[in-house]
């Protein structure tokens, strides 16, 4: 019998709830043993991060491009993801799938963007608040009776310039205030978090900033052109302020080297091991195995990289060569000629994470790019899987409402048949993520790359 099969209406409830207080009772007496607010997230191999939340997080992009980060940075350490978005979710429909969709993954980590659709696009209203406050303290629960971290993340922006030039009209007080009720929603979070101990991530701001900035040159930018999901661009924004946030972000790579000493050409790296350190003849020569890769993302997501510069603020990968005579000198990396300069140019770190021609960019994009295909492809259809179980839920909980409406039981019936094949999908489905997430490992490895930094001679 399909797991599905006899489920109640209500928030969905684990076999087994171990003893928890979400929101600790804190006093000035005692405000000291208030809990510390993560430092930083720290994946280490074998973990798994669960990505809960709605269509926001069902379209598969912050989401790619964050795992993306962690494949290129981290790619000794083999990290599980799961989205576990569902288009339309409100935390309400979170709570039916909880289990199968996220608990029995053993995470380590769970974030949660919810409240976009939990606001129901009207002004502020205390009952449907009050709703969405009791939804998601009990997500937070199950989340740690499951042995996880919640990191709760404010709902991201909604971008009333941008629905105002839609044909469809919009009512006036969705336009003047459905933002405000969202930035509302996240303060509360963010005051959940404080007072759990919990990490929290900031959607709102860096999203509002940017499109309120940008819109002193150009009164019609936007991030989101429907209002409601950030384009390929804002989910790059999205991924790197919870890169940011979540204390991940950091300089790739360092390479300073000094030709002159007594004792011939020295080295000063992070980030990897430099090896065959040489300079003779006014040339420069070394082997390089880095730790990671640049964070490389795909050709739609490139205006959201150079509109926040989030490369260069986390994924700094630098080059520099001091003590060169005066001429005009080539960097070569793998026999593949990457940039041409002057010596008081290589005597300044060079950046080499946007450089499209070095070995190192060409093989993070094709990690991205796989990622790209695995989100998708197949976890497309498993997220396609999990929003016919949300129809089936909805429709159960309306059925318990209205168990005589023959409509509801007509809908029921036809939903039940479209259940039918559910676990088969689910399962092939995940088979299928398991094929890339080892293909992603083993496109991810770092290669010893051959340096050359020679005088050009023609």
């Amino acid at each position: 019998m399909p797991f599905f099969a006899g489920r109640t209406a209500g928030p969905f409830v684990p076999l087994v709830l171990a003893p928890f207080s979400f929101l600790p009772t804190i006093t000035p007496a005692v405000a000291a043993d208030a809990p510390l607010i993560p430092a930083k997230l720290d994946l280490q191999d074998g973990d798994t991060f669960v990505f809960l939340g709605d269509s926001i997080t069902h379209q598969r992009l912050y989401t790619q491009y964050f795992e993306t980060f962690f494949y290129t940075r981290l790619p000794a350490r083999r990290i599980r993801f799961h989205n576990a978005g569902v288009g339309g979710a409100q935390a309400w429909d979170a709570l039916q799938r909880m289990q199968e969709d996220v608990t029995d993954f053993k995470p380590n980590y769970v974030s949660i963007l919810l409240g976009m659709n939990d606001g129901r696009y009207q002004p502020f209203n205390r009952e449907i608040f009050d709703t969405y406050k009791s939804d998601m303290t009990e997500i937070a629960k199950q989340i740690r009776a499951a042995g996880a971290a919640p990191i709760f993340m404010s709902p991201t922006m909604f971008d009333s310039r941008a629905a105002s030039l839609r044909k469809n009209a919009q009512p006036p007080e969705r336009l003047e205030e459905y933002n405000s009720v969202l930035a509302y929603y996240g303060r509360w979070l963010q005051h959940q978090a404080i007072e759990s101990g919990s990490a929290y991530v900031d959607m709102f701001g860096p999203l509002n900033r940017i499109s309120l900035n940008r819109r002193r040159k150009d009164a019609n930018f936007t991030l989101i052109k429907d209002a409601v999901h950030p384009d390929a661009p804002g989910q790059v924004v999205m991924a790197l302020a919870m890169i940011d946030q979540l204390g991940a972000g950091k300089p790739l790579s360092s390479i300073v080297i000094r030709t002159g000493g007594r004792k011939g050409p020295t080295a000063r790296v992070t980030g990897g091991a430099l090896t065959n350190l040489s300079y003779e003849n006014g040339q420069v020569e070394f082997d390089w195995t880095a730790d990671g890769l640049p964070w490389v993302l795909p050709e739609n997501a490139q205006p959201g990289m150079k509109l926040t510069n989030a490369d260069r603020r986390v994924s700094r990968e630098t080059i520099r060569i001091v003590g060169l005579k005066p001429a005009k000198y080539e960097v070569v990396i793998d026999d593949t000629v990457v940039a041409t300069t002057g010596a008081d140019q290589l005597s300044q770190p060079m950046q080499l994470q946007r450089n499209k021609k070095t070995p190192q960019y060409q093989q993070a994009l094709q990690v991205a790019l796989l990622n790209e295909t695995k989100n998708s492809k197949p976890v497309g259809r498993l997220r396609g899987a999990w929003s016919r179980f949300q129809r089936y839920a909805r429709l159960k909980r309306d059925l318990t409402t209205n168990p005589d409406n023959e409509d509801l039981q007509k809908q029921m019936l036809k939903q039940e048949e479209l259940m039918e094949d559910f676990e088969d999908r689910v399962a092939a489905a995940q088979e299928q993520i398991a094929d890339f997430e080892n293909r992603i490992y083993a496109a991810n490895q770092p290669v010893t790359r051959h340096y050359v930094i020679r005088k050009v001679t023609k």
